[in-house]
């Protein structure tokens, strides 16, 4: 049975960082119908100046960032010691854990095209050890069907394993489609699944979507998506929810106002960083 679309969110535009232009598609708003996905924040831009400045450093404690680049360049530091670039195709998947700092900034490219997910850490994981790995495009499977590419960034696609991950069971395909053709896979039911239009406009379960939106899906266990006219781009996820309760302040989300509370005591007394991974 196809997964029905049960919910569209239409990206809006707005800036974070040091003045970066993006799309905020999930936030606050979204929180307990996307659980456990916290944010979308997607950006797509042929104007160096709209991001330019990028993100300097900032904390972050209780979530894991996924940041995936369909093209561009970012480089990227953080408190772990970790430095480096991901490029057109590649991932970056942090686990802030108990604490960490992390600096992005995007470089002129092209076209600056991709996203980053907020994903929530359980409340028995949301001070673990800090984490972090790059998923290098080389490394995410890559599965060709007629009209059809999926870039398995995370989890299982029809038994093939992109990476895995620490925490959350979580899956994120990068999805292209010709106009016209169609893909048709296995979802459960028990996850929140969502499908968003990162380039262009879709056909999601039958239904026209159009471009920066994210569309998520109940009742069913198949995901179909269809290529619309001049063909889509979607990044498809999902993961179980946590059903637990969301403290969020700024770049920290924890359960409680007092343990978000004493994260910003932290960063003034500079204890912030609680654990390094040996």
């Amino acid at each position: 049975m196809i997964k029905k679309i049960v919910e569209k969110v239409q990206g809006e535009r707005t800036r974070d960082g040091a003045g970066v232009s993006l799309v905020r598609v999930l936030g606050k708003p979204t929180i307990e119908s996307f659980d456990p996905f916290l944010m979308l924040d997607s950006f797509d831009s042929t104007n160096p100046d709209d991001y330019i400045k990028g993100f300097p450093e900032h904390p972050h404690r209780g979530i894991e960032t996924i940041t995936y680049l369909a093209k561009g360049r970012i480089d990227h530091k953080d408190s772990l010691g970790n430095a480096g670039t991901i490029n057109s195709g590649d991932a970056q998947w942090m686990t802030a854990g108990s604490g960490i700092m992390h600096e992005e900034m995007p470089k002129p490219a092209e076209r600056m095209l991709g996203l980053q997910f907020w994903l929530n850490l359980p409340m028995e994981d949301k001070m673990t050890v800090p984490k972090y790995f790059d998923i290098m495009k080389d490394k995410i499977p890559l599965v060709e069907e007629e009209g059809v590419k999926v870039h398995v960034i995370a989890g299982k696609f029809k038994d093939i394993q992109g990476a895995k991950s620490h925490h959350l069971p979580a899956t994120f395909l990068d999805i292209e489609l010709e106009e016209g053709a169609e893909l048709v896979f296995d979802s459960s039911d028990e996850v929140t699944s969502f499908a968003f239009t990162l380039d262009g406009d879709a056909i999601i379960a039958g239904e026209h979507v159009e471009a920066k939106t994210a569309a998520r899906l109940k009742s069913g266990n198949k995901v179909s998506i269809k290529g619309a006219k001049g063909g889509s781009r979607l990044v498809f996820a999902e993961a179980p929810p946590l059903r637990e309760p969301v403290a969020w302040a700024g770049p920290i989300v924890m359960n409680t106002q007092a343990e978000i509370q004493e994260a910003y005591k932290d960063l003034r007394e500079r204890t912030f960083i609680k654990d390094k991974p040996e």
